[in-house]
């Protein structure tokens, strides 16, 4: 499937997790669903031919492309529960390699599961752009939670027919942003949305490892990665060099964007 129109061809482990116990997923009868109803936060609607603009999936990731993405839920989810963990950071090692894309449909994807609910964090803060993605203009951003300490549920939205989704937009470049990303505001405002909701997962959309420092600063904050690696865009010393700057953070996998392979194709 050629990827320039948006699945996944490849999800692989790059080193040894250690195995411990899956943590526990709660039920929905225990755990509240309904961040909308509890924070008010602002129901963005979102038309067919803006999603297919974007190339988001629909909601409980159907479609065409809706099965590439599932694989790749199921796989991630799989690594997370071993590892005991529940946020994820996605990331590349340069921009225009599609990690935005991946992690807004793995969200989506994850979503669709009905024992999970996903917490979709902009902190890519020099170029935020989820919440354009979904047309939505934000009036307060994880970025003024994390410097004027506004509550992150002032932040938040959710998109109509997305019901197990939340969003915590940027709102805006930021600067000294890796400053930022390593203080203390954020070990704080993580380990909140970490520790909410049992079966919460959250994930990071995190700035290229390579073109600045914000994702080194921010990876102390996160349990695991999810490497996404731009077919004729990455280069195999850069992908290396990713590796070797974040060694000591456990990567689930990796994920070919824009293989022009058949879906069939062995890999």
């Amino acid at each position: 499937m050629d990827l320039a129109t948006f699945a996944h061809r490849e999800v692989r482990a790059d080193a040894p997790i250690s195995v411990v116990p899956p943590r526990a997923v709660a039920t929905e009868n225990s755990v509240d669903f309904t961040d909308t109803l509890k924070f008010s936060s602002p129901v963005v609607q979102f038309s067919e031919q803006q999603r297919d603009e974007a190339r988001i999936l629909p909601p409980g990731a159907s479609g065409p492309h809706g099965a590439a993405y599932k694989m790749l839920r199921t796989q991630v989810l799989r690594r997370l529960d071993q590892l005991g963990a529940n946020s994820l950071g996605v990331m590349s090692a340069q921009s225009g390699e599609g990690k935005t894309l991946t992690a807004v449909n793995l969200a989506i994807a994850i979503a669709a599961d009905p024992a999970r609910t996903v917490l979709l964090v902009d902190f890519d803060l020099r170029n935020p752009n989820i919440h354009r993605r979904f047309g939505h203009e934000p009036t307060v951003g994880v970025e003024d939670c994390l410097r004027l300490r506004r509550p992150v549920q002032e932040a938040m939205f959710k998109v109509a027919g997305y019901e197990r989704l939340t969003i915590l937009p940027a709102r805006e470049r930021v600067e000294h942003s890796s400053e930022l990303l390593m203080s203390p505001a954020t070990a704080e405002i993580v380990n909140e949305m970490r520790t909410r909701y049992a079966n919460r997962v959250i994930i990071f959309d995190v700035p290229p490892v390579l073109q600045a420092d914000d994702a080194l600063a921010f990876a102390r904050y996160l349990q695991a990665g999810l490497l996404v690696i731009g077919e004729g865009k990455a280069r195999r010393d850069d992908v290396a060099r990713t590796f070797q700057l974040l060694h000591d953070l456990p990567f689930v996998g990796t994920v070919l964007n824009g293989s022009r392979e058949p879906a069939g194709t062995a890999y």
